[in-house]
């Protein structure tokens, strides 16, 4: 996408474009709001920056927004928040339509085990055993604003908002969250996973299909839509 960005803006810039997001997402990982800042000396239309850059953009990718902003602003290190939700299809049957936009998971899932469960991990806490192991973060600590799970028919979403995630944090609680769902584990081996702080504890990452990234939050200050 980064690479998709860049060329597009470069065409309406006239110059090369360097874009700084908001955060990096898995290869399969989709987003419905992600944010990106770059410089430019080009003096440009606001909707030159949306439907001018949306022109040379892949059908898969469009940008929804753009105003200028100050020099102190910057995509990653200005957010205060971040929200993911997970889309998880719970029946017997493997969905077709919505495969490469959802997990799937066959057995019944017990949705009020597993808010018992995420309840353990909001606050400010070390998640390292939901770090990938090639995680670059220079510390494990993050803090979980919240963890809603919103049940439609055969289908549950979750969605959690932190101040920052680590690489595969989402999908590493997701695998968590379902083994407890499924009977596998009893809720309080949440807490446990968390203060074990060992990757190696906790259940399986869930697929990336799923993964939705869905707000990114900043201060009033910026001028931003939120």
């Amino acid at each position: 996408m980064q690479d998709a960005l860049q060329s597009a803006l470069a065409a309406i810039a006239g110059e090369p474009i360097t874009v700084t997001a908001a955060g990096r997402t898995d290869r399969g990982v989709h987003a419905r709001a992600q944010v990106a800042h770059f410089d430019t000396r080009a003096a440009r239309p606001d909707t030159a920056w949306v439907r001018g850059v949306n022109a040379f953009l892949p059908d898969s990718v469009a940008v929804l927004w753009g105003r200028p902003v100050e020099a102190q602003f910057h995509a990653r290190y200005s957010a205060i928040a971040r929200t993911y939700r997970y889309r998880l299809i719970n029946r017997p049957v493997r969905p077709a339509l919505a495969a490469r936009h959802a997990g799937w998971y066959h057995a019944t899932l017990d949705v009020a085990a597993m808010r018992d469960a995420a309840s353990a991990l909001i606050g400010e806490h070390d998640f390292s055993a939901f770090r990938a192991a090639e995680c670059q973060a220079k510390t494990p600590v993050r803090t979980v604003h919240s963890i809603a799970l919103e049940q439609r028919a055969d289908e549950i979403d979750f969605v959690i908002r932190a101040n920052a995630f680590l690489q595969h944090m989402v999908r590493n609680i997701i695998g968590c969250l379902v083994y407890v769902g499924a009977g596998r584990q009893p809720a309080g081996w949440m807490a446990e996973v968390l203060a074990s702080r060992d990757r190696n504890k906790a259940a399986p990452t869930f697929a990336a299909e799923g993964l939705y990234l869905e707000r990114v939050e900043y201060e009033a200050k910026w001028g931003l839509p939120q």
